[in-house]
């Protein structure tokens, strides 16, 4: 047990040095680990050599910790992975690349960007001329949604090109 808690601590360590939530959630389960293998062993000794309820209150602290520490993350993580909107300065960051993306770029119909984990899913619907090539339709959209995924906090970009914007919504059920 004790060779397993020095790896934990050094894996904790290097994790902690991260910026990416992902690699930060690894760091918290290594302490949340090194705690457990500490705490559990030292109730074990001290109950071998002093009380034997040493043991089990050991369990019972560990177990209402990891209740109470998990939940908190749980919640604090919560929004992220149930979808919420990006704030208005990112809608705004997002319009503004796109309107100076291409000066074929007639008109920016819908800006979407929603939490997926600890980044975002982007989508941005252009007009381009309806007379416009399908290769260069197409160069402009990739180029455009290639650029959305270089933003550090960007996941997934889709850019959807339509020729006109005055339909009705797409992709909506009429019943």
């Amino acid at each position: 047990m004790g060779i397993a808690t020095v790896v934990k601590l050094l894996l904790f360590l290097y994790c902690r040095s991260f910026k990416n939530e992902i690699i930060k959630a690894y760091s918290q389960d290594h302490s949340f680990d090194i705690l457990t293998n500490v705490v559990g062993l030292a109730a074990a000794i001290l109950a071998d050599k002093f009380y034997w309820w040493i043991d089990p209150v050991g369990a019972i602290l560990l177990a209402l910790y990891t209740i109470i520490n998990w939940s908190k993350t749980v919640l604090e993580n919560a929004v992220s992975l149930i979808g919420k909107c990006a704030p208005p300065e990112m809608i705004q960051k997002l319009t503004y690349m796109a309107l100076c993306h291409s000066a074929d770029i007639k008109r920016i119909d819908t800006v979407r960007a929603y939490t997926f984990g600890a980044a975002y899913f982007v989508e941005v619907d252009i007009e381009l001329p309806e007379e416009m090539p399908l290769k260069e339709a197409h160069d402009i959209g990739q180029s455009l949604q290639d650029k959305f995924e270089c933003l550090p906090e960007v996941e997934r970009a889709f850019v959807h090109l339509d020729h006109e914007c005055s339909h009705k919504p797409e992709h909506s059920l009429q019943r």
